[in-house]
Formats: C-alpha cells, structure tokens, sequence
C-alpha cells in the first residue's frame, strides 16, 4: 500500500559533476518539499476523493455514500467510498495520500496506530458514533449475571479501555483512580464485588463465543456481522464522545484545497440528521450522532 518518494537519477558526460550534484540535490529538495506540503488541487487526490471503510462496518460505508450523494455536491468534490479490511494499512494509505482520509477509527485506536508505525495522521472532526455495549446469550439484564461470571473484553488496549470505563460508569466494578479510565487495562480494575472472571478476546471473535461466556462486550455492528441478535445486547449506555470516530487525514495534506472541502463537507450538520434519522438497519442504532459530551 504504501510508495516512496519519487527519485531521481541523471546521467551526464560533463566535465562539471559539481554541476550535476547541484541539480540532484536541488531536485531531491524539491521533490521532498511536494511531498511534505501536500499537492496542489486535482494533482495529487484528483477529482474524485477517496475515503476509507472498513468493510466488515457496513453502516460506514453508508454514511460515506451519503456525504457522497447530498453533500459532496454542494462542495464541488466527489467522494468515493473504498474499502479495506486491514486498518493500519488503510491508515498507511490515507498517509501516503493514496485515499484522502478514513473514518474508522476513534482518537485512541488511531494513536496506538500512529505510535506503533509513525505514521502522519491527524484527526479533524467527529462524526459518528458506534453503538457499543454489553451482550448476553444466557441472561436478560446485567442484574441478572451471577456471582463469578465470565465477561469477555475486547484484547486491543483502546477498546478494552472501553469496555471497563463502560463498567465502572455503570457502578459495577471500580478501577484505580490514579490511572485515566479510557486506558485502563484488566491489572487496573481495584474493586470488583461481584467477582466476575475477565477474558481477553479480539473483537472479532466476541460474536461466536457468547453462546459459551456470561457476557461480552463490544461494537453493535461486530456482533450484527456475526449474526447475533440485537435482542440478546443487556446494556447500552450512551458512549463518551472521547469515542467518536473521526475523519481522519494525512497531516501533509491538510491544507490542500480538496481535502479542506473534505473536511467541510464531512462536518456538515446533516451528517447528524443523517444518523439522527436514518431507517437503515446498516445505520440506525449501529452509528449514531456524536454524543454532546
């Protein structure tokens, strides 16, 4: 997914090589000074504007093709809705500026990302949020799971995060006040009264092992995706808009003209009428508006 920057070879019989080394240096400049300053519009993104989904989240690509449809005109841009199933490489390519941006993902999984591979990328506006919550194949509500249940959290640092400041809000267990809860890991939870056994799973496997666990917790769309109904989710609570999934953009580029009408166009207020609104069961309570705090 990713590309290098171009590079340039000239091949001379002068007699002046200081010459030669003058125009490879200043072209190597100049090729580098492009490439940090983004590109000019229609050079580099042209006109049509791809923006990342992860295919598995069927509800994103709705949205993209809304902004696509009804607002994108009204900017002068084309949207593209692409999709990819690898996260880090659809975030190395939004880097590389081979898509215009993805929405995928909120600010804490995007900063393991960036920590992890140094990738340029900045968050520049919400705009929605996933239905997240805890799900139960055995019981009907929380006050129903037994002493000594087994409650399975997301593996991943940001979302299992999550997954236990959802807990804690809730008063069901207690974690360490020194740490800040959107971090906390399964070391971090002090006080646990109804001693629930914890399980690490990766996101993607919560929907086929809830027939064998007490409660799971995670995204509405996963467990949508594994065919598990929405009957069977016990709690959920509003979510944090420190969750909200945001557009996010190759830092290079966020002055080019283009990817500035992207921006407008994505935090165009019918975005949330959208979600507010919408009757599609990719969409309705799978994605929804950005929580006020």
């Amino acid at each position: 997914m990713s590309h290098s920057n171009e590079q340039f070879q000239i091949r001379t019989k002068s007699k002046a090589p200081w010459i030669v080394a003058l125009v490879i240096s200043l072209a190597a400049i100049g090729s580098l000074f492009y490439y940090t300053q983004g590109s000019k519009e229609g050079v580099k993104f042209g006109e049509t504007l791809k923006v990342h989904f992860e295919p598995a989240m069927a509800g994103e690509e709705r949205i993209i093709q809304f902004v696509a449809e009804k607002i994108a005109p009204d900017y002068g841009i084309k949207i593209e809705a692409v999709g990819l199933q690898d996260p880090v490489q659809a975030d190395r390519a939004v880097a590389d500026g081979e898509y215009a941006g993805t929405i995928y993902q909120h600010q804490w999984w995007l900063k393991q990302v960036v920590d992890g591979n140094g990738f340029a990328l900045t968050p520049v506006v919400p705009v929605f949020q996933w239905g997240f919550g805890i799900y139960s194949d055995k019981h009907k509500s929380v006050a129903d799971l037994p002493e000594k249940a087994v409650v399975v959290v997301p593996v991943d640092g940001a979302n299992q995060g999550q997954a236990l400041w959802l807990l804690q809000r809730e008063g069901l267990i207690k974690l360490d006040e020194a740490i800040e809860p959107r971090t906390a890991k399964l070391k971090d939870i002090k006080e646990n009264p109804h001693q629930w056994e914890f399980q690490e799973l990766d996101l993607l496997t919560l929907p086929r092992i809830l027939d064998s666990v007490d409660a799971a917790i995670g995204y509405v769309s996963q467990f949508d995706a594994g065919k598990i109904p929405r009957g069977k989710g016990i709690l959920f609570p509003p979510p944090p808009r420190t969750f909200a999934s945001q557009l996010v953009i190759g830092t290079p580029y966020l002055k080019d003209p283009q990817i500035e009408k992207l921006i407008q166009a994505f935090s165009d207020p019918r975005v949330s009428e959208y979600l507010k609104n919408t009757d599609d069961p990719l969409v309705k309570d799978v994605l929804t508006q950005v929580s006020a705090q």
